[in-house]
C-alpha cells in the first residue's frame, strides 16, 4: 500500500490559493459574459438581415457571423479548455497543428474543386 503525505498549507499559502482560485474564476465569468453578448449580437445582425434593415445584407451578415464564431471558438479554447494555464503548451501544439492542417486540406479540396 502507497503512503499518502498530507501536507497543511500554511496562512499565506491558503491565502494565496484562494486570491488565484478567485482571478481564475473571475476570468471565466468575465469571458462567459463576452461569449453571450458576441452570441446576442450575431442573433441581432441574423435579426436585421431577415427584416431587410438597410445596410444588413448578406455580404455583411456571413463574414461578420463567421468572424464571431471563429473569436468564440478560439476564446472557449483557450479559457473553458484551461489552455491560458501552466503545462498544457503540448496540448495546445497539437490543437493548432491540427487547426493547420485542418485549414489546409480544406483550401486544398476548394482548390480542386474550383479549378
Amino acid at each position: 500500500m502507497a503512503d499518502i503525505e498530507v501536507y497543511k498549507k500554511s496562512a499565506h499559502e491558503l491565502a494565496l490559493s484562494h486570491r488565484r482560485a478567485r482571478k481564475s474564476m473571475r476570468g471565466q465569468v468575465m469571458m462567459f459574459s463576452l461569449m453571450i453578448f458576441l452570441t446576442l449580437i450575431s442573433f441581432s445582425i441574423v435579426t436585421a438581415y431577415q427584416h431587410e434593415t438597410l445596410g444588413f445584407s448578406s455580404y455583411f451578415t456571413i463574414p461578420v457571423i463567421l468572424l464571431f464564431a471563429a473569436v468564440q471558438v478560439a476564446l472557449q479554447l483557450y479559457y473553458f479548455m484551461h489552455m491560458n494555464e501552466k503545462g498544457h503548451n503540448v496540448a495546445a501544439l497539437f490543437m493548432f497543428i491540427g487547426v493547420l492542417l485542418a485549414f489546409a486540406m480544406l483550401l486544398g479540396y476548394i482548390s480542386i474543386v474550383w479549378w
